[in-house]
């Protein structure tokens, strides 16, 4: 900790968020932050064994690479208490594979977790050693409550004020955490993975006797738990692409998916109905995966009548983004995950990295009475605004829509990827009609779609005041129950009002429904 102080300026405040502001120092940066600009993780996990290396704005990482192997070291266990021979030799080739690639890539190190698979086996210790031997690599084999607090803590990641219950399923265990005020509480690990379920004898009355059993041990540990059920693993990550196919859902967007009970009960039943193989070419689930998906629905089923949470959300965000979280100091975590990827990405893509902080105090009028978690958007858009420049002018407002509604942006709901794709595509384009988005467009209201319209004319129409950030360039004044928009703009910047410049004011008053006033004001003093 000592050293990680004398790399922060003295002049940075170290309590985050509050202190800082939302515009603050960005954290990718700062020393402290660089230091986890790449960093690879390794899961040995029961199913598969996957490579991630994050890079970017450490609160918000961009995924370097990544890669998944399926090797199912898990498959057996149960009945012999080994670690599948077939899967050993896998993993272990997976395991030379990443440790060569982590030296191309530069990384000093690899941080490797093993988790149910090996820690249950009688010959995990064996293969550990193996893989030291072979590799070099270290790996450690945490016990399921540490499981259950790394996923926690990716979910924490990702949304960084979330309380509720975070459940991870893997192919040999499901571990249960309780997170609020940013901090995982009580946890419990259980043997309720599908590659165990499927290996037991009894058939399915056995099996379901035995997952509500289980069930109801950990509803006493973990008390009543009827807030946000929130899904970490690969065999749930499939089950929500299935509930997606079932609602004929437009964007195919894993993070933040939403699901009630009811749609749980629906898509149980819709994958006891259908065809395995129909539903693996449909839903693009892999055959592997596939193959456990039945045992992962008896095991939802049962979890949502138990736990009965007020809804359910799907995060990407597991064990790997935990082991990240690990590494964070405090004033990290207490950032903006969505802003500081924006921010980042800015200062990577834009023409002029910092205007987007200009812009948004220039157009923050028209959004003053707004909730602050729709300013956050405003910010957010504002920061985003100029970063697709070089696509194809033709093409540039689909690609801005596009972009920001599947890029991989953590604390951000469906409903606000299609506001903030809105409000670029706007940027770009005064129209949005007959777009090939056109089904997503209505995920939101028309309130919310007129909404996102304004911001992107703002800022369509403030970019055309592109210039120095430190010169005065006048502002905007939005009298909402008069319905005039009022530009003030000094003697200099009148040269900059051109006649694109006017016709795009006119096209954002006319989305206001407003009537439009010039006004000439003197320059500040000190100009």
């Amino acid at each position: 900790m000592t050293e990680q102080r004398e790399l922060i300026r003295p002049d940075v405040p170290e309590t985050g968020v509050a202190d800082l502001g939302l515009f603050g120092k960005p954290l990718f940066q700062d020393p402290s932050a660089r230091a986890l600009a790449r960093v690879g993780v390794v899961d040995v996990g029961s199913n598969s064994v996957r490579l991630v290396v994050f890079d970017g704005a450490a609160r918000s990482p961009a995924y370097f690479y990544n890669e998944k192997i399926m090797c199912a070291l898990g498959s057996g266990l149960s009945e012999t208490g080994h670690l599948s021979p077939e899967g050993r030799v896998r993993a272990l080739s997976a395991m030379r594979r990443f440790k060569k690639l982590a030296d191309g890539m530069g990384l000093t190190e690899l941080s490797v977790v093993a988790t149910a698979a090996v820690r249950d086996a009688s010959d995990g210790r064996e293969f550990c050693d193996e893989v030291m031997r072979e590799t070099g690599l270290r790996i450690w084999v945490i016990d399921g409550e540490e499981e259950a607090r790394l996923s926690a803590q990716g979910v924490l990641l990702g949304w960084p004020g979330a309380y509720g219950l975070v459940c991870d399923i893997g192919g040999s265990s499901m571990e249960l955490a309780e997170i609020s005020g940013g901090r995982v509480g009580r946890r419990v690990s259980s043997q309720l993975g599908p590659l165990k379920l499927r290996d037991m004898k009894g058939g399915a009355k056995a099996r379901q006797a035995h997952i509500k059993e289980v069930m109801g041990g950990l509803q006493e540990k973990m008390g009543a738990q009827r807030d946000r059920l929130f899904l970490v693993g690969g065999s749930w990550r499939a089950i929500a692409r299935i509930d997606m196919l079932r609602r004929g859902y437009p964007l195919h967007v894993l993070h933040e998916y939403r699901m009630t009970p009811r749609a749980v009960s629906a898509t149980v039943k819709f994958i006891k109905k259908t065809d395995p193989e129909e539903l693996r070419a449909l839903s693009g689930v892999s055959s592997t995966r596939m193959a456990l998906v039945p045992y992962a629905a008896e095991v939802l089923s049962r979890l949502v009548k138990t736990f009965k949470p007020k809804d359910i959300a799907i995060s990407s965000y597991g064990i790997r983004e935990g082991m990240l979280y690990e590494q964070m100091p405090q004033r990290l975590r207490d950032r903006d995950p969505l802003i500081e990827a924006c921010r980042f990405a800015e200062a990577k893509d834009a023409r002029m990295p910092g205007f987007g902080k200009t812009l948004y105090n220039f157009i923050l009028p028209l959004f003053k009475s707004a909730p602050a978690t729709r300013k956050r958007l405003v910010k957010a858009a504002c920061l985003l605004h100029d970063v697709s420049w070089r696509a194809h002018p033709d093409y540039r407002a689909e690609v801005c829509f596009d972009n920001a509604t599947r890029a991989n942006l953590g604390g951000l709901k469906h409903s606000e990827r299609i506001f903030l794709g809105l409000a670029l595509m706007h940027r770009y384009s005064n129209k949005r009609e007959n777009s090939r988005f056109s089904d997503l467009f209505e995920m939101v209201d028309e309130k919310t779609r007129a909404e996102a319209e304004v911001l992107g004319k703002a800022m369509r129409f403030g970019a055309m005041l592109w210039m120095n950030p430190e010169e005065d360039r006048g502002e905007l004044r939005w009298y909402a129950k008069k319905k005039k928009l009022e530009l003030r703009l000094t003697q200099d910047m009148l040269p900059l009002f051109g006649e694109v410049a006017e016709a795009r004011l006119s096209s954002l008053a006319a989305s206001l429904g407003a009537e439009v006033e010039i006004k000439t004001i003197r320059a500040r003093k000190g100009d």
